[in-house]
């Protein structure tokens, strides 16, 4: 395949939605399968809805996963600006609109907001099947298709406030080839006369998308399903220019998880495309990043590869049973036409176990630095324990671990000893047999001079059978005694890593704290 020139081109009205990356992360894939670039080009034009910082966010969320592009606002390139607000600045548009009205395929139209509205009601009144400013209403309509040419041109020099529409043709078969979808027809007599250039000057998104990918040579654009109704007109607007049109693949929804009880059981089949208010009454993130009160992804503790991983696989498949990719596996098995025509359910409890596969992959020297920065959030002192000793906690940590916090969650017993003990642990197996073992290990352990994690847990084994006692019976009452839970790592890494002196003092407190 040819090296494509892709472009992601988000609008910032707000945060990045998850499914705004998958599509960036499509068409990074297959720029860099390709040896093309990837793009990122700000499509600003709507003005009224500009959010201040949503651009800056964007860029740092694509950052954050890892995908870089080739040509940007931040990183310029020959195609420079690549913000639609400064090429309009710089009259990019204008020559083309004014291209499009010499031809007679676009018209000025003075129509006010409340002359659209009664428009409309009328329509709807007649019961019209398209409502809409189109090749029948707009000879109704204060246009220049309607005005005589000299009351036009005297509205224009009076300033007087104007749009620039799209005059479709009659009688026109549109059609198009999607990557995904197979080919696409529609008839002109369906499309309404879009507005190309607003009032303000400022061109809307269906001129401004089709002149840019133009200009900036694009050659596949990959965008998502909800642009599938708007591709008839753009495919227009390429032909009334007399330019080629690129590649169009329009990818399928990320569609809302089921609802599952706490086995996993779906008690309701959920459908539609996710939201932001699906996300939050699901309990899962829909940002990236951290967003105008929203936790991110980053923030909740997943990592960026397993990110990226997650939403490749949510609507394109591999043809194999591989599930764990790198980014250098997916940039060569990667393919458009792998990606399914139908919405895929988004599913958390997924992105969490590819967490924790990219979590246990990590090195212990990696894994100890998130839990010296969890320790160090909650202030915990863990100054007692040496690089080497760390490393060990996680090694023996990390198989319980989803996310990094979890690490010292999960371990802070390590570091604190333990005020509290597992009152079903307690009640149900700490009784006088019980203790008998754990102050005989206490004594034997403290005759010890050489201290063994292993050596202690086999002392353990003994001392039960010799008291006639089943395993069952007193491990998790030597496992509360020192950790002050009932469940955790093996019982030999947790005492080998304490230590002779701690395990002897945790043990005397358990004893003189638990009462039978």
């Amino acid at each position: 395949m040819k090296p494509v020139r892709v472009r992601f081109a988000p609008s910032p009205t707000g945060g990045l939605h998850i499914g705004g990356v998958r599509t960036a992360l499509y068409n990074y894939l297959l720029a860099k399968q390709t040896g093309g670039q990837f793009l990122i080009r700000i499509e600003d034009t709507d003005q009224e809805r500009y959010v201040e910082g949503a651009e800056d966010y964007i860029m740092e969320a694509l950052r954050w996963v890892g995908i870089e592009a080739d040509e940007s606002p931040e990183k310029g390139g020959k195609h420079a600006p690549y913000r639609q607000s400064e090429r309009k600045e710089k009259g990019i548009y204008k020559e083309y609109v004014k291209q499009l009205i010499e031809s007679g395929n676009a018209y000025y139209a003075f129509d006010t907001s409340t002359e659209l509205e009664e428009m409309r009601k009328k329509l709807e009144a007649a019961k019209a099947k398209n409502t809409s400013y189109n090749m029948i209403s707009r000879m109704q309509m204060k246009n220049s298709l309607t005005l005589p040419s000299d009351e036009v041109q005297r509205r224009l020099e009076a300033g007087e406030p104007y749009v620039i529409r799209l005059k479709v043709p009659a009688k026109q078969n549109i059609r198009f080839k999607d990557l995904i979808r197979g080919w696409v027809s529609v008839e002109s007599s369906t499309l309404d006369d879009k507005v190309l250039l607003k009032s303000d000057g400022m061109p809307t998104y269906h001129l401004a998308n089709i002149i840019d990918d133009h200009l900036m040579e694009i050659t596949h654009v990959i965008r998502g399903e909800e642009w599938l109704p708007s591709a008839p007109f753009h495919v227009l607007l390429y032909q009334l220019f007399g330019w080629e049109h690129p590649e169009f693949a329009h990818l399928p929804l990320i569609l809302k998880p089921d609802l599952k009880d706490p086995k996993g059981k779906v008690i309701q089949e959920n459908h539609g495309k996710l939201s932001k208010r699906d996300a939050e009454s699901m309990g899962f993130p829909i940002f990236p990043l951290t967003w105008q009160g929203s936790t991110g992804y980053r923030e909740a503790g997943y990592l960026p590869e397993a990110i990226i991983n997650f939403l490749a696989l949510l609507g394109w498949n591999p043809g194999t049973n591989q599930e764990i990719f790198s980014i250098e596996e997916f940039i060569s098995t990667f393919s458009v036409e792998r990606i399914g025509k139908s919405g895929s359910k988004f599913e958390i409890d997924k992105a969490k176990w590819f967490n924790q596969q990219y979590l246990r992959a990590k090195t212990n020297q990696e894994l100890a630095e998130y839990l010296k920065k969890g320790l160090d959030s909650a202030s915990v002192d863990y100054s007692m324990f040496s690089e080497a000793q760390l490393e060990q906690i996680c090694e023996v940590m990390k198989e319980r671990a989803t996310f990094p916090d979890d690490l010292w969650k999960e371990a802070r017993y390590f570091f604190e000893r333990p005020t509290k003990y597992d009152e079903g642990v307690v009640s149900q197996k700490w009784n006088a047999q019980t203790e008998e073992v754990i102050k005989t290990l206490k004594e034997q352990f403290t005759n010890e001079t050489d201290f063994d994690g292993t050596k202690a847990k086999e002392a353990l084994h003994h001392e039960a059978e010799a008291k006639g006692l089943k395993l069952g019976q007193v491990m998790p009452v030597l496992r509360v005694a020192l950790t002050g839970v009932g469940a955790g790592p093996d019982l030999a890494a947790i005492m080998q890593i304490l230590g002779k002196t701690e395990v002897l003092t945790r043990l005397e407190n358990a004893l003189n704290t638990i009462k039978i």
